[in-house]
């Protein structure tokens, strides 16, 4: 391993319920990501980013920037950031909120 490699944590964030939404938030949060936090470093592939980022940046702080762009993009009411579930991958999916419709007589 190399010193970069012991330096930085891979994270990963599956955008598959934007992206089926409009391509272009997609393409709006890879450019607010890197402008907000220049010391990322992220890859698309199909539907999931590959993030790079410092051992010392907290997985928090990049939860509270998505949660950040979906607020700026007024679509936070339909997305929200849930961490994933998978041992191999960690990191976050941006799921579509489940909305619940009661009907009252």
């Amino acid at each position: 391993m190399s010193q970069s490699d012991t330096d930085s944590k891979q994270l990963f964030l599956n955008i598959k319920d934007l992206s089926f939404k409009s391509e272009q938030y997609v393409v709006d949060l890879i450019r607010y990501l890197n402008e907000s936090l220049p010391q990322l470093q992220i890859t698309r592939e199909a539907m999931e980013l590959e993030i790079m980022a410092p051992i010392k940046l907290s997985k928090r702080v990049i939860k509270l920037r998505i949660k950040k762009f979906l607020y700026r993009k007024k679509i936070n009411g339909e997305y929200r950031p849930i961490s994933m579930r998978d041992v191999e991958k960690d990191g976050y999916i941006i799921k579509e909120k489940k909305m619940i419709e009661l009907s009252y007589y």
